[in-house]
């Protein structure tokens, strides 16, 4: 088995490869003066472990021609982040189910497909190969467990992610919580925990996704309205449109965190184990 990667999931590719005990196989990137995209992979193996998140559209591209690259082999996918996952309903007639198009076409050629913490799980039926996700929960608990933090508490950021958020509390032994939205009028909206006081703590939210962060920034800065000892803010994929870490800390917040499913400055949580644990079983 050996490990391959697309341009933007080199530093993730090489701890997988290190975890799993695999070589790296080379591949070189270029560009055809027309735009078009062009790889050559180099010793490739039997047994193929394809490593890339779709974080663009050509990120998807050169997703699919290192697929490509790898035919006829047993592939096993992997995709840290995937884009396109969130257009999961169609809303208007004419509408692209964009999810389904892109599982279907990574799914030529690949035996099976591992995501990290997929948005939802419906998408995973559109693959036309065996698809699951895995969740960074325990990566994330251990990364907690690393850092000093006085009485935390550890928040989603609504109701639907509270059930991810208690799991990795019940592997730390801490509270949890979840924010409750309130209208207070036609303007305005009351945001603070459901159940727990947050005075005097070091509040952590965690959430799968932060892309523009403005909700999460309007939390944290009530919360600290609200006495709270610091606010930081934890994630898997962290996907920073429109200047969000910049409106996170403005607003007040001590830290964000993320993995390397996308690899920013801040990604502090590897996702190399979680999905080298997976990788093992598939490949039995």
């Amino acid at each position: 088995m050996k490990v391959i990667s697309t341009e933007n999931s080199q530093i993730l590719s090489t701890r997988l490869a290190s975890s799993l005990g695999a070589p790296l196989c080379d591949v070189r990137y270029s560009r055809f003066p027309d735009g078009e995209l062009y790889l050559r992979a180099s010793d490739l193996d039997k047994e193929m472990v394809i490593v890339g998140s779709i974080t663009g559209n050509e990120a998807l591209i050169q997703l699919l021609l290192l697929i490509d690259a790898c035919d006829d082999r047993r592939n096993h996918l992997v995709i840290p982040y995937m884009g396109y996952a969130r257009q999961d309903k169609i809303f208007n007639e004419g509408e692209a189910l964009s999810a389904r198009a892109v599982a279907r076409a990574l799914s030529n050629g690949v035996e099976d497909v591992t995501i990290v913490n997929i948005h939802e799980q419906s998408v995973l039926s559109h693959f036309r190969a065996d698809a699951h996700s895995v969740s960074l929960e325990k990566d994330i608990a251990s990364f907690l467990g690393s850092i000093t933090l006085e009485h935390p508490l550890l928040m989603a950021p609504d109701e639907g992610a509270g059930s991810f958020v208690r799991r990795i509390a019940s592997l730390t032994g801490w509270d949890s919580d979840y924010l409750n939205k309130t209208r207070l009028s036609g303007e305005q909206v009351r945001i603070a925990p459901k159940s727990l006081d947050v005075t005097g703590r070091d509040v952590v939210i965690i959430d799968d996704i932060i892309s523009t962060g403005g909700t999460l920034a309007t939390a944290a800065g009530m919360l600290l309205g609200q006495k709270a000892r610091s606010v930081s803010a934890v994630c898997v994929h962290g996907v920073f449109t429109t200047g969000a870490l910049l409106h996170l800390h403005a607003a007040g917040v001590k830290e964000v965190v993320c993995s390397d499913t996308i690899e920013r400055a801040c990604s502090r949580i590897s996702a190399a184990e979680t999905l080298a644990c997976s990788i093992r079983e598939s490949s039995k």
